[in-house]
């Protein structure tokens, strides 16, 4: 298994600057990770920095609280894909979503969709899981699947809980063999990773991909 490849090297701190941007991406490169994933002003300039390498970069939207207005959300993740960004993690309106305004959330969902699969990119929808019931979930997850996203994803780091084995297995279990699901918030050792990856996770979104890869080395698995 290439380890590497399932991580989206991450850096989405309010103060990152552009020189650890730059460390970001050369990084990623090093290690061969799948992507870097960074905040939406920082897509051009981790694109150029990545180009010609196989490191795609991922851009946030509607980050970190979802609750921002679904034209806005397509306003960013079309900026994005248009700046470079081979896919977007954009924020689910988790208010709306427990309001039992599920209109509104899938089409928030599915238009923003509809606006990174015509620039052909992957939708990564974000449900943080430590603030929904176990219904909650379930349903968020099919959500998504109606809606036409390419992967359910944990959380965004910066709300309550993290990546949890159940959360993964439960997120599988709804969206099956259709979705891709990335595990993010809290996955900082190889034990962690591969926790995931035995639960279902397809992807994982980190800050620490290189302590990831090198518990892997260190283990005798490589990266």
């Amino acid at each position: 298994m290439d380890l590497a490849k399932f991580i989206d090297h991450t850096l989405l701190r309010q103060d990152a600057t552009e020189a650890e941007i730059a460390k970001l991406c050369e990084e990623a490169v090093e290690y061969k990770f799948y992507s870097v994933c960074v905040n939406p002003y920082w897509v051009t300039y981790a694109a150029a920095a990545l180009e010609g390498s196989d490191v795609k970069v991922c851009a946030v939207a509607g980050f970190p609280l979802g609750a921002t207005p679904a034209a806005v959300k397509r306003w960013e993740a079309q900026r994005a894909v248009n700046d470079g960004a081979a896919e977007v993690d954009m924020v689910m309106n988790v208010g709306a979503l427990k309001s039992g305004l599920m209109v509104d959330v899938e089409a928030d969902v599915a238009t923003t969709a509809e606006i990174v699969h015509l620039a052909g990119g992957k939708l990564k929808v974000i449900l943080e899981t430590g603030l929904l019931t176990e219904v909650e979930k379930e349903i968020a997850c099919r959500i998504c699947v109606g809606a036409g996203a390419d992967f359910v994803k944990t959380s965004t780091g910066f709300g309550k809980g993290g990546a949890t084995v159940e959360d993964i297995r439960l997120m599988r279990r709804i969206v099956g063999a259709k979705l891709g699901v990335k595990a993010s918030g809290g996955v900082r050792t190889y034990e962690d990773a591969m926790k995931m990856i035995d639960a279902g996770a397809t992807r994982i979104g980190a800050s620490a991909g290189i302590a990831i890869v090198s518990g892997a080395a260190a283990a005798g698995g490589g990266y």
